[in-house]
């Protein structure tokens, strides 16, 4: 490659494009060919693109530390601590330094704890990455990859940035955290991998596309540094109640110094300006009584005792306004794998064709899974024996991995009896096709597949020979879900009680939300993210088509960072006080915008740091608790305030 052919196509919208392009558009775009870059190449597109790393504005701890002393309520405070240093009234000015600090203070460390989202973001971006360089691979840091970069991936490594793979047999991606599907994603030449995702089986080659902020990984962190930014209900009726008792402070002081003016002028002694040290310690006195010095220390010595207590129901607050906000919520958004899902495969009913019984079906599922693997699909096979010690008498001579282009798994088994056995499972088509199913067993098939796909239900053909692959026996079909949690729906009926609106939020399929939204009672009128938000909609600026729509449906499937980002925009739009739930990266843009961004138990570090509420006891059962607990600490707040 010469050092004229430099990337076209590395910014963010480009990146977006070269997903879908063909690998010889790819190529053409970054200036670059499956024979990699040269290390003098690399140098220069890393001066012109920048690491691939996400950056973070900084700003110095002395000028975030001086914000929390400019404002309408800490300049009257300021004021009456001035006026009290004039007048040599030490005692006044001690007490109003102090909570003036303690102000400062407390919310100086809590904002420095809600600045941790890009760190955590930043810290999920793998160290190291294997590149093309020079006709070789070798390792370098990832962020030194740049467009153009190829990167050899393999089994248990995290993809560098965002690729299009070029070569090799398959990969699995395990991109739960990225975009909340719950299996890993297989893929092949020409699909393409997101930064931060982690390769769960297989090995392949793949061409970078995007790193650092235009990656799909930086999208969501862009998403997060922006988010948030308005200040929250408890932010504004504090402010609001603040200035409503400076004007009325500021109207009695202008009152009172105009009425005590007239009365010395008119006295017999006339106006002198001794008076006005009278008058000044009249101000002082109106100034403390009427403005709500103590208001923001009492706020949160209330808020931290309730943070306290929240933390003892297993729930702990990073933002101590998120104990108001989740006083006054309306509307929660969650997650669906592991939040309310248990995130764990398990079968469902199996249905039989040539198999007895369905011990038989899933035993032979069980045959073809690789022992030991950490697979979803092996691993709820395996766990689907009544019996566990079913396995014992059988030995493996040989086994042959899913691949993307077979679609099925193969084992060669001597059974207990030593008599040779095969047995295969896999997409249902492909294992029909191998049977040779025809006729009423074909169709039954067909149709078995298209009811579980209708109940949102993956579905899994099982077959075996007893002739070395000659022949084979459909035995029947194996239905898997991720079942709710044991909790969920009795959760999800105390938060309906509690005049809270559910709504699920998903990467998986419409088909599989709506199965799993029934069972809990929350709705079936689920809608496809895609269907609602255009590919280059601007989420702060949505149609009121789209928020109305949101605002009716039970909930979204299919759903991208940006989608949840925007969910949360709308129904904020449309005057809800909105909590969102979540635990992956993907979870972390909404979070933070969220009015309560709640990180459940197992929460990956970006969304633990971009949530306000951070469960450590699993299930959403604690949510309630925290919601009662949050009402009482609010209406503490609001008994200080009416009757101070």
């Amino acid at each position: 490659m010469s050092d004229e052919s430099m990337p076209t196509g590395a910014s963010a919208g480009a990146a977006h494009d070269l997903e879908t392009a063909s690998l010889d558009t790819v190529y053409q775009q970054l200036g670059t060919s499956a024979a990699g870059l040269t290390s003098a190449e690399a140098k220069a597109r890393l001066t012109t693109y920048g690491r691939n790393e996400l950056s973070e504005a900084d700003e110095s701890d002395l000028r975030k530390f001086l914000r929390f002393f400019w404002g309408p309520i800490a300049w009257m405070i300021e004021a009456a601590a001035l006026l009290s240093l004039l007048m040599g009234h030490w005692a006044d000015l001690t007490i109003i330094v102090v909570l003036l600090l303690y102000n400062a203070i407390s919310g100086f460390w809590q904002e420095r704890k809600a600045s941790d989202a890009l760190a955590a973001l930043k810290a999920g971006l793998a160290p190291k990455a294997t590149v093309l360089r020079d006709g070789a691979f070798t390792a370098v840091d990832a962020a030194e990859v740049v467009p153009g970069d190829v990167v050899r991936i393999k089994l248990g490594e995290v993809v560098p940035a965002d690729v299009r793979f070029i070569a090799g047999d398959y990969i699995s991606i395990d991109q739960a955290a990225l975009t909340g599907e719950s299996l890993p994603v297989s893929k092949q030449i020409g699909d393409a991998g997101y930064s931060g995702s982690i390769a769960k089986q297989g090995e392949m080659t793949a061409v970078v596309i995007g790193t650092g902020a235009n990656t799909f990984f930086g999208r969501t962190a862009s998403l997060v540094a922006g988010a948030g930014a308005a200040a929250s209900h408890s932010q504004r009726a504090t402010t609001q109640i603040g200035d409503f008792l400076i004007a009325t402070s500021v109207v009695l002081c202008v009152i009172l110094v105009g009425f005590e003016l007239v009365r010395d002028i008119d006295a017999p002694t006339g106006w002198h300006w001794a008076d006005m040290a009278d008058i000044a310690r009249l101000v002082l006195v109106l100034l403390i009584a009427s403005i709500p010095v103590a208001m923001p220390t009492v706020m949160t010595v209330t808020n931290s005792l309730g943070a306290r207590s929240l933390a003892r129901r297993k729930a702990i607050v990073s933002r101590l306004e998120a104990i108001e906000e989740l006083a006054g919520v309306d509307v929660l958004c969650s997650d669906k794998t592991g939040t309310l899902t248990k995130n764990q495969l398990t079968l469902g009913d199996p249905v039989l064709f040539e198999a007895k019984s369905a011990e038989e079906l899933i035993l032979a599922g069980a045959l073809a899974s690789e022992a030991g693997s950490e697979d979803a699909i092996d691993t709820a096979v395996t766990g689907g024996l009544a019996d566990k010690t079913a396995l014992d008498g059988y030995r493996v001579t040989r086994f042959t991995p899913f691949d993307p282009v077979g679609k099925r798994t193969e084992a060669a088994v001597t059974d207990p009896e030593g008599k040779p056995l095969k047995a295969t499972k896999g997409a249902p088509q492909v294992i029909a096709a191998l049977c040779r199913l025809d006729g009423i067993a074909a169709d039954k098939a067909t149709r078995t597949v298209a009811d579980l796909a209708a109940q949102g239900l993956r579905a899994l053909g099982v077959a075996t020979s007893a002739d070395d692959g000659a022949t084979w026996r459909f035995l029947g079909i194996l239905s898997m879900l991720d079942p709710p949690r044991d909790d969920s729906a009795a959760t999800i009926a105390q938060a309906k009680a509690h005049g809270l609106r559910v709504k699920m939020v998903t990467g998986d399929d419409v088909a599989i939300g709506n199965q799993i939204s029934g069972r809990l009672g929350m709705g079936a009128h689920l809608i496809a993210a895609a269907d609602l938000f255009a590919r280059d909609m601007d989420m702060d600026r949505l149609p009121r088509q789209v928020e109305a729509c949101v605002e009716k449906a039970d909930g979204f499937g299919r759903v991208f960072p940006e989608h949840k980002y925007g969910i949360v925009r709308a129904l904020q739009n449309r005057g809800h006080v909105v909590a969102m739930t979540g635990d992956g990266v993907n979870d972390a843009p909404a979070l933070k915008q969220a009015d309560c961004g709640i990180a459940v138990s197992g929460a990956t570090d970006a969304a633990r740091a971009a949530a306000a509420l951070i469960l450590t006891a699993p299930g959403l059962s604690t949510i309630i608790d925290a919601i009662d607990q949050a009402r009482e600490i609010f209406e503490r707040i609001i008994n200080y305030i009416l009757f101070r």
